[in-house]
């Protein structure tokens, strides 16, 4: 991963893949509770949307569907800024992969979430100041290849961690590409569609998985915690 893409020389284009990723400052749990990562799912919906996004409007939303635990419901919005292509929330930093819909989509969702996640953490845990190590890291992803190995690694991040098994976790996108529950907030098919089926990406994904956590694997790089 080079420097000089992390350091923001990239130039975000319409129908590209990034991966994107930040982690608490000081390496700070982010979450801390389950209704923290309920409401950063909730979030990663209501805020992806073109229109510009009331603050009363999506606070409602946002409490309708923590109230509700209706988190995977992939029905809104019908505009996007981003596609999801794969995501995992850990204790103290996100991965996401993202493809970019509309100009200077991914800036605008990325300052939307940070932002109202910020003000929704230091409101509920009686703090003030920056929550995420400054702005976000981003990598362009120039292949399928690329793309469907970096989902595997951040679908079983949990597992990579040690937190739990990545098939038994419930913060990440992996349950949706297994289809084990329903909706999703995910757009699975540029990975899938690279695999005879579901049981040859668990493979390979358990393969990938077993490599990092043995320091055999390239994608060893992207750990945020060393």
């Amino acid at each position: 991963m080079s420097k000089a893409k992390t350091m923001r020389k990239i130039i975000f284009q319409n129908d590209n893949f990034y991966h994107i990723y930040n982690r608490g400052v000081d390496k700070r749990e982010i979450f801390l509770a389950r209704e923290d990562y309920v409401r950063f799912l909730v979030s990663m919906r209501e805020f992806n949307q073109v229109d510009p996004v009331g603050s009363l409007f999506v606070l409602d939303n946002l409490r309708k569907a923590e109230k509700t635990l209706d988190v995977y419901d992939c029905r809104r919005p019908t505009s996007k800024l981003v596609d999801f292509i794969a995501y995992c929330l850990i204790p103290n930093h996100y991965h996401f992969i993202l493809r970019q819909v509309v100009d200077g989509g991914i800036s605008e969702f990325m300052k939307r979430i940070g932002g109202g996640y910020t003000k929704y953490f230091n409101a509920r845990y009686d703090r003030s100041g920056t929550l995420f190590q400054g702005r976000f890291k981003a990598v362009e992803l120039n292949s399928t290849d690329k793309i469907s190995e970096l989902s595997m690694y951040i679908n079983g991040n949990s597992e990579i961690h040690r937190l739990a098994k990545a098939n038994k976790y419930p913060w990440s996108s992996y349950l949706d590409y297994l289809e084990e529950r329903d909706g999703t907030l995910c757009n699975k098919d540029i990975v899938l569609a690279n695999f005879s089926s579901l049981d040859e990406y668990k493979n390979l994904s358990d393969m990938i998985i077993k490599e990092i956590r043995e320091e055999r694997s390239e994608l060893k790089k992207y750990i945020l915690e060393k």
